[in-house]
């Protein structure tokens, strides 16, 4: 098995060796510790730079005496890391005061829920386009809070397609029309967004959230995940136009009212605390990096050079999803030889290149290159996907 020595991601660790008072500084530590390439959907790899701030910052943030974790969220010290995020999203997405910012928790699977809650009544039409398994989820989940229609549907052709936009035959009372914007199992993405006849558009972002610019103008709702590019696991990030709240349903649990949330600054009862102070190292790492228009540069540099080994490669290797909405997030392919997956997953593993296994609904393969994946480590990818073809075409 070929092995890739200039290509491994390696990076220095820093130890924190905890006394009474005292913790040895990082740039004492001498050892080297090796870290994989991880292609995992979500959670996902977080930037290299924010991994180390928030180690240098664990045991005494900014001299409180205290960890994040241990801060009261309604503390001066948690306030002003949970308002600098907000202003730093605010700034990454051109976000205007028309619109709130939420941190929430539940993921965006409870925002299938919460949606139709806070924005219809129990008869009213919504509409749904299905572009993969999570939009179908979200369509199930508004069935019981309204009246939702799948005005269309990739299922038949498993997934590998957006709709035009001029067929799509909109409900004309609808109050919204609900898209995933990146299917993170299926690996499709809108290049673009449709304009609701009636009502507002609403967008579950969670695999694409500030993985290039948005104009948020265009949306009613966008929610999102912040577990595959801005954060770990445990912060969902609700940005709503401010005259869509007020409205929620009787039955609308308390947790789940967007009002309530809004009114109270996402501080009504103790929010993940950590998740969101990570999310702002990550919103401030984005910025230094010159925004999200240098940020979809680098992605789309990644992309392309994963998807052109795919396509060169005489179908060694396979993408199904049709070139023009091909996700630069999650990327899905498959073996000519479907027998050789087993070992090509193995083999990555061997060289530090983990969770590439595609998800269980759909098989294959799957490399998800969010924000924080470096150029190197889809170059190293291309090269060991090379070298296995060369040993088993």
């Amino acid at each position: 098995m070929a092995s890739f020595p200039n290509l491994t991601n390696k990076v220095k660790a820093f130890s924190i060796k905890c006394a009474a008072t005292t913790a040895t500084p990082l740039s004492q530590s001498q050892d080297l510790e090796e870290r994989v390439f991880n292609f995992a959907a979500g959670p996902a790899t977080l930037p290299e730079k924010v991994l180390k701030k928030a180690q240098s910052e664990l045991y005494n943030w900014h001299g409180s005496g205290m960890s994040v974790m241990e801060m009261s969220h309604r503390g001066k010290e948690f306030l002003s890391i949970i308002q600098k995020a907000e202003a730093d999203l605010r700034a990454l997405l051109n976000i205007s005061e028309d619109y709130a910012v939420l941190f929430l928790q539940g993921g965006a699977t409870t925002q299938f829920a919460a949606i139709p809650l806070n924005l219809v009544k129990p008869e009213d039409s919504v509409d749904y386009v299905v572009t993969g398994s999570w939009g179908d989820k979200a369509f199930k989940e508004a069935q019981k809070y309204s009246k939702p229609k799948v005005i269309w549907s990739g299922k038949s052709e498993k997934y590998t397609k957006i709709p035009s936009f001029d067929s799509l035959e909109q409900t004309p009372d609808s109050k919204y029309l609900h898209i995933c914007a990146n299917e993170t199992i299926h690996g499709v993405e809108f290049k673009d967004y449709p304009d609701p006849k009636n009502g507002i558009l609403v967008a579950d972002m969670s695999s694409n959230f500030c993985s290039k610019p948005v104009d948020v103008s265009k949306f009613g709702v966008i929610y999102a995940g912040a577990q595959k590019n801005v954060g770990p696991s445990g912060v969902t990030i609700v940005i709503i136009r401010k005259d869509l709240i007020g409205n929620a349903q009787g039955i609308t649990p308390v947790m789940l009212d967007y009002k309530i949330h809004a009114e109270n600054n996402s501080l009504y009862n103790t929010p993940p605390c950590f998740g969101i102070y990570m999310c702002g190292l990550v919103f401030d790492d984005l910025l230094a990096q010159g925004g999200l228009k240098e940020v979809e540069k680098k992605n789309k540099k990644k992309g392309d050079l994963l998807y052109n080994a795919i396509d060169e490669s005489k179908g060694f290797y396979r993408c199904p999803v049709d070139k023009s909405v091909r996700s630069l997030m999650n990327v899905p392919f498959t073996l000519e030889k479907s027998e050789l997956e087993a070992e090509f997953i193995k083999e990555a593993a061997k060289e530090k290149m983990i969770q590439l296994k595609g998800h269980r609904s759909v098989g294959g393969m799957r490399a998800s290159i969010y924000n924080a994946m470096p150029l190197a480590g889809v170059e190293k990818l291309v090269a060991f996907m090379k070298d296995f073809q060369a040993r088993h075409a």
